[in-house]
């Protein structure tokens, strides 16, 4: 990880400039899309929001040690004082002059430093998969992304789905077109298969409420039919995980143990994509089960 801790002290080295993630990138020896996805997935939040923190924090140290709310606003990046106590506000819940009086609470940022985690937390195993096209056939909708907690827009787009219509759904996984015959269809072992669900067009930042398109549907390279919804995925490398264990914690630490264990000791980094997820739970116990997590990658 001395490239990621490179890239923050890159950060640090000038925190009243302008940063580009391109370049931060290029410390970290990636893309830039990659940096971003795995700088989120790793920090919890988007670099430009980690950027936005740690200049918050400098300049509170120096409002504190006595500069002018003004001159600290430019200083950082500012357009105005108004603009600046807004984004002080906001990190603080004080204004800068609040913040100067005996007793204020205050928040800081300390800075970030990446370890390459020697032990999983669960067992994970992992394949690389070369795909063919394929499509994801069944019913989407635009939702926010919610890094904690359950996502109510989700729970309410499920629970709005017709159940014949999702019988009908489940019937079609699997399924491979027919050759020449566009109308012909036949089981296949088209992966994975079952019910899946799939985030696409996620932002890069990972930006707590930013939008996202859900998908709840089957892999297949079959046409949609009438009243489905299609979303085509070209050829690709993939890269899937299998766990099993305690529902829903071992889902939940798919896609941080992938950041944290699995990308950084392969040569691989993640690329534009759905994500798909398969989960099943056991049969005797629904508080235990298993999951596949689905990644497009492409090799460094």
């Amino acid at each position: 990880m001395r490239q990621w801790n490179d890239a923050i002290e890159a950060i640090d080295a000038d925190l009243t400039g302008p940063v580009d993630v391109a370049d931060l990138a290029r410390v970290a020896m990636t893309s830039e899309y990659h940096f971003r996805r795995m700088f989120a997935t790793l920090a919890g939040m988007p670099v430009s929001e980690y950027v936005r923190r740690r200049r918050l924090t400098a300049a509170t140290a120096e409002l504190l040690g006595g500069a002018g709310v003004l001159e600290t606003a430019v200083r950082y990046g500012y357009g105005s004082a108004e603009a600046f106590t807004r984004a002080f506000r906001q990190l603080h819940g004080l204004t800068p002059t609040q913040a100067r009086r005996p007793g204020a609470v205050l928040r800081s940022q300390p800075k970030l430093r990446f370890h390459l985690r020697v032990e999983g937390s669960t067992e994970m195993r992992h394949r690389i998969v070369e795909k063919e096209a394929f499509r994801i056939v069944g019913f989407t909708e635009r939702v926010p992304l919610v890094h904690e907690g359950p996502n109510a827009a989700i729970e309410e787009f499920t629970r709005s789905l017709d159940p014949a219509r999702m019988a009908e759904l489940k019937e079609l996984s699997g399924q491979e077109s027919g050759g020449d015959d566009p109308f012909a269809v036949e089981p296949t072992s088209v992966e994975p298969t079952g019910v899946v669900s799939a985030t696409v067009s996620i932002d890069a930042d990972r930006a707590d409420g930013s939008m996202l398109d859900y998908w709840l549907g089957v892999v297949t390279t079959a046409e949609a039919p009438d009243g489905f919804a299609q979303l085509d995925v070209p050829a690709g490398t993939w890269v899937v995980f299998d766990t099993e264990g305690p529902f829903p914690e071992v889902l939940q630490r798919m896609w941080a143990d992938a950041a944290t264990e699995w990308f950084p000791a392969n040569p691989y980094r993640w690329s534009p994509g759905p994500e798909i997820l398969r989960s099943r739970p056991a049969d005797d116990d629904w508080s235990r089960g298993s999951g596949q997590l689905w990644l497009p990658v492409e090799r460094e």
